[in-house]
């Protein structure tokens, strides 16, 4: 098989057999495009892959400085590939199977404190047409931990505000269930009753909760900018972006005593490793009372 029916095969296996979002399929078959560039100038099909092959192409996406987390996601998205051949069309030996990836330091991600969530809400233009939806966008960020792709996708069925609780979509469309407080729950539903039923939708879009002045679902760009402009406008020197809501949220909740498990089902981490990250801010604040206050710092 040539590259171009091999990739095809495999963008069919993750949507059909993986049941990957398209997001997903499109970063994996990104991934394995890279490998083709390498591979075809020598006229290398990917049966023809060798371990020799993977190690040189890996030397090679370095040579671009491309950072080490990129290298390991792109090498996991190829071994994934060659996982496919393995299960799918017989490959009798996975070139990356001994293939390591790059090691990579864990890095404590950027998280804002209660003073600085308040004075971003309090930037919003309550008075502007969308500044009741930014308020409520801005809560629900901080108040459930939301990934922006599950702000945006959130859909009017999936909220079940009576008993406190939303319903969304996460990576690999798994869906989870998420408390939502009682500051979310109240813009959100004013948001709803008082904004949004005065709007034209687009059809089609009738379901969806955060709408753009065309009636049409809020992208992720758009949600990133409103949060860059809130920051601007409070004259907030930190770099942000609707993450920072999302790690503020799992940091204070471990701060303030959370089950890591509890929080790992709220963020909808795969691994708890992944969620164990939080600790390590929890640490940070441990080792400063330590500094401040016992006598042999």
């Amino acid at each position: 098989m040539d590259w171009e029916a091999t990739i095809t095969a495999f963008k069919q296996y993750l949507q059909l057999e993986r049941a990957m979002s398209t997001n997903t399929v499109d970063a994996y078959l990104n991934d394995v495009s890279k490998l083709q560039r390498y591979a075809e100038p020598d006229h290398i099909r990917p049966m023809e892959i060798t371990p020799k092959h993977i190690q040189a192409f890996l030397t090679w996406i370095n040579s671009f400085g491309i950072s080490a987390y990129s290298q390991a996601r792109i090498l996991s998205g190829v071994k994934t590939f060659y996982l496919f051949l393995s299960i799918e069309h017989g490959l009798l030996e996975n070139p990356t199977a001994l293939i390591q990836a790059p090691r990579l330091g864990r890095k404590i991600p950027d998280v804002l404190n209660i003073t600085e969530i308040d004075g971003l809400i309090a930037a919003i233009d309550l008075s502007a047409p969308e500044g009741m939806r930014n308020k409520a966008i801005l809560e629900i960020l901080y108040g459930c931990g939301l990934r922006v792709s599950e702000l945006v996708g959130l859909k009017i069925s999936n909220l079940f505000l009576d008993v406190e609780f939303i319903k969304v979509e996460g990576k690999g469309s798994k869906e989870r269930l998420v408390p939502i407080g009682t500051q979310a729950a109240k813009y959100l539903h004013i948001y709803l009753e008082e904004v949004r039923v005065h709007q034209k939708i687009k059809p089609g879009y009738e379901d969806f909760v955060f709408l753009n002045r065309r009636g049409s679902p809020l992208s992720r760009v758009m949600v990133f900018l409103i949060i860059k402009e809130l920051a601007k406008k409070m004259g907030l020197k930190k770099k942000i972006s609707p993450h920072t809501f999302r790690h503020s949220f799992a940091s204070h909740l471990v701060e303030g005593g959370a089950d890591l498990r509890a929080v790992q089902e709220m963020l909808g981490h795969e691994s708890i490793t992944t969620t164990e990250i939080y600790t390590h801010i929890d640490r940070d604040y441990l080792r400063s009372v330590i500094i401040q206050y016992h006598p042999r710092s």
